[in-house]
């Protein structure tokens, strides 16, 4: 597992394999609250594969940002 943040965006990728190449992802679902955003990707095979997380700052905890 490896996590990318972009400060900037104050957005988190967690790849849950360790590369995911382009077009891998084939399906991806949304999975909003009224104070969170997640988009889980899917492969082909209907594995998830990795998890956009919106307003990370907020949702993750600082050690995992680092």
């Amino acid at each position: 597992m490896k996590i990318e943040y972009d400060k900037l965006t104050d957005m988190a990728y967690i790849y849950l394999k360790d590369e995911i190449g382009r077009g891998e992802a084939k399906h991806s679902q949304e999975c909003t609250t009224s104070r969170r955003r997640v988009v889980l990707d899917f492969d082909a095979q209907h594995r998830l594969i990795g998890i956009e997380v919106f307003d990370a700052a907020a949702t993750l905890p600082a050690e995992l940002l680092k």
